[in-house]
């Protein structure tokens, strides 16, 4: 069974900028490592552990920013707009606090991180200025990735991709003045990636703040927060804890699984680097599907039409592991030529080959996984996720990256068929879930709804 003309039109209208826009992202942190392989291996490598650990504390601003989005595109759905503009209010003081704690933390404390990852001497000299300057300016990601959350439940995801169009190109010019030093301008290296990094984010941010609050909420005042609506608070770190702690859980287990790769050598872990980036692009479309069925699937709980929320996350589902399986598969087949672009180093193009053939099978789980994380945060069903994660994560993908990859010396390729397992053990748990449908009446619109019947009945 299909969904409808109308819910397929308006999931490409959402998906679509969210696809070119996770892509320009994607593209914004792989630029970055491209370029730098022209710069040193040694330096991509120290790039790699640095991004790892940004990416964890990064999820942080997930806490609200995940409860934003599926609050508003419930309370939108209702068509409850002062309940909206309360949950843009209290996100937007969250995050920037949050994001302020989290700069100053990274700014102060970057060097111990690193050494806490066992990193040789020569890296950490390499990462330390990139941990300080990115991780210094983290606040203006928390910022950003808030409006980002409004705009796209508003249904106007097509300003954020532009937004960050303009910033892989100003990242690009930036990346190639500073770490070569042209221009005129000093040849940096990874502090002149580091700069460029930032100094887009700040340019984004504003933007999207004039685009917030001038076009698509331009009777947006903080005055909605008088008296505090410590509810909405509540909702957004309701939903927001456990989602975000899935995708913390996740991270963590990756960056334990990258003080393992240490273990096997810069060879490695600068393979492992490479990998990643260009596995992003497998499932790039997963995301950007996810996040847009999550935000329609969301209006459509908050106007209580589950059956048609259902019947479309099949539709994603399957759109989902076809597209993600056939990128996967092309990116395989071409994996000597591309790693052949980024390193002249036979060992690390060896192990890339081997991880970018196993990764076909890895993506089919990952789809599914992706897709199922977001829907089911979007109607409301957000710890399951979360402890499923916790669990499984980390009994498979985590511990078995060290028995395969160390104890049994499989290297990355072990590490790799331990991902697989994981995600798929993960997939096929998630479509049980759905299935059953336990999801349904979870939505907060509707607990909000038979809690004001329960109080005018008692009245």
């Amino acid at each position: 069974m299909k969904p409808t003309k109308t819910l397929r039109r308006q999931l490409l209208q959402l998906t679509g900028p969210i696809f070119v826009e996770t892509l320009l992202i994607m593209l914004l942190g792989a630029m970055d490592t491209f370029m730098l392989s022209h710069y040193s291996d040694d330096t991509v490598a120290a790039v790699g552990v640095v991004n790892q650990l940004l990416n964890l504390v990064f999820l942080v601003f997930g806490v609200s920013t995940v409860g934003t989005s599926v609050l508003c595109s419930q309370y939108l759905g209702a068509s409850q707009q002062a309940n909206v503009r309360q949950v843009i209010g209290v996100s937007l003081v969250f995050n920037t606090l949050i994001g302020g704690i989290t700069s100053a933390f990274l700014y102060f404390r970057a060097e111990a991180l690193l050494k806490m990852m066992d990193l040789a001497p020569e890296l950490i000299s390499e990462g330390l200025a990139y941990m300080q300057i990115v991780g210094g300016f983290a606040f203006l990601q928390a910022i950003a990735l808030t409006m980002s959350a409004v705009l796209r439940s508003h249904d106007k995801a097509y300003y954020p991709m532009r937004v960050t169009l303009l910033m892989n190109v100003l990242n690009i010019i930036g990346n190639y003045a500073l770490i070569f030093g042209k221009f005129g301008l000093p040849q940096m290296g990874v502090v002149g990636a580091a700069i460029s990094t930032s100094s887009c984010r700040m340019v984004a941010l504003v933007l999207l703040f004039y685009i917030t609050f001038g076009k698509v909420v331009p009777r947006f005042s903080f005055s909605c927060l008088k008296p505090f609506p410590w509810d909405k608070l509540k909702n957004l770190l309701h939903i927001g804890l456990p989602a975000a702690g899935e995708q913390v859980s996740y991270s963590l287990s990756q960056v334990v699984i990258t003080y393992f790769t240490v273990m096997l050598g810069t060879a490695a872990l600068t393979a492992r680097t490479y990998a990643m980036n260009i596995i992003l692009f497998s499932y790039v479309f997963s995301v950007a599907l996810g996040q847009g069925a999550a935000i329609l699937i969301g209006h459509l709980v908050g106007g209580e039409r589950t059956d048609a929320a259902f019947v479309l996350q099949k539709y994603c589902l399957r759109l989902s592991i076809v597209v993600s399986i056939c990128v996967a598969i092309v990116t395989a087949a071409c994996s000597k030529f591309i790693f052949g672009m980024l390193t002249s180093n036979p060992e690390i193009v060896y192990m890339g080959i081997i991880i970018l053939c196993i990764d076909v099978v890895l993506e089919v789980g990952r789809a599914v996984n992706i897709l199922s994380v977001n829907v089911l945060n979007a109607v409301g069903d957000v710890s399951y996720p979360f402890v499923t994660g916790l669990i499984v994560m980390w009994g498979v993908a985590t511990a078995l990256s060290y028995v395969f990859g160390i104890f049994f010396g499989w290297g990355l390729a072990g590490m790799w068929v331990a991902f697989t397992l994981d995600e798929n053990i993960r997939a096929i748990i998630f479509v049980r879930r759905w299935n059953s449908r336990k999801w349904e009446g979870k939505a907060f619109t509707r607990v909000e709804k038979l809690l004001k019947q329960t109080s005018s009945h008692s009245a």
